[in-house]
């Protein structure tokens, strides 16, 4: 249990390991703004605080792999445990370096879908696994029928709040181009680990989200659509950490 906490913080991005301090793990930036005694939510209570974690998590390709990669690349409309795992299994052995066990994937992709599907009533289950995993609440993943026949729900997400959108799309804009003052709507809506792929949210609902945009941000970050271009436009510095307390103080969930 040491082992999987300590696991699941470094994958959230809530702990870090130390590397002056022979491997000790100490709290990131983010994990003491979200979790300290003054935090914007110490003892995890704000449902914002499961949209974070699900990004932090899925977006996380080194430590999160099969959450990366079923958010950011798997696209089929339905889909079974065993389809999900013999599509990663055929993206994993075109990695580089050694390859993955078919059994290691499907352990995998078995702890994602309980992540986030709620075992079925009736099902004869021990104490421990009868606890479900809060990204349940989420609703992102939904079994289709009798058959263990999921697929994911697209959409608007009117339940992700705006400050949590515009971390990711802050975080996401550091990484794929951070140089620029520009990024296109098509990219956050498309691009592996973008907010659109990870949060599921197709690119018409994310332009309805970004409309009002930089009244949210006080003219920071402003949305236009200029000669067929869709894009959001960087007119001044906001970090994603100033976006995310809009999550915790403003309580609009649409932008």
């Amino acid at each position: 249990m040491v082992r999987s906490i300590r696991h699941w913080c470094l994958t959230t991005g809530m702990l870090t390991e130390n590397r002056v301090g022979g491997g000790a793990l100490k709290a990131t930036d983010l994990g003491t703004l979200l979790l300290s005694d003054e935090g914007l939510d110490p003892y995890l209570e704000d449902p914002a605080t499961l949209w974070l974690l699900h990004w932090q998590i899925a977006s996380n390709r080194s430590r999160a792999t099969t959450w990366f990669w079923t958010f950011s690349y798997f696209h089929e409309p339905e889909f079974t445990r065993e389809t999900l795992c013999s599509a990663l299994h055929q993206w994993s052995q075109r990695l580089p370096g050694k390859s993955v066990a078919y059994s290691s994937i499907k352990r995998d992709v078995d702890v994602l879908i309980r992540s986030y599907v709620p075992p079925r009533q009736g099902r004869s289950i021990t104490a421990e696994d009868s606890i479900d995993c809060p990204l349940i609440e989420l609703g992102l993943i939904i079994r289709a029928n009798a058959e263990e026949t999921y697929h994911f729900r697209r959409g608007a997400q009117p339940g992700l709040p705006n400050g949590v959108l515009l971390y990711a799309i802050l975080s996401f804009w550091q990484a794929f181009s951070p140089t620029t003052e520009t990024l296109a709507l098509s990219d956050l809506a498309r691009q592996p680990a973008s907010p659109g792929c990870i949060f599921k949210i197709d690119e018409l609902s994310l332009i309805e989200r970004l409309r009002d945009v930089e009244n949210q941000t006080g003219g920071c970050l402003s949305y236009s659509e200029t000669a067929g271009l869709k894009q959001l436009y960087r007119r001044k510095k906001i970090s994603p950490q100033d976006a995310l307390i809009m999550a915790y103080t403003n309580r609009e969930r649409r932008l």
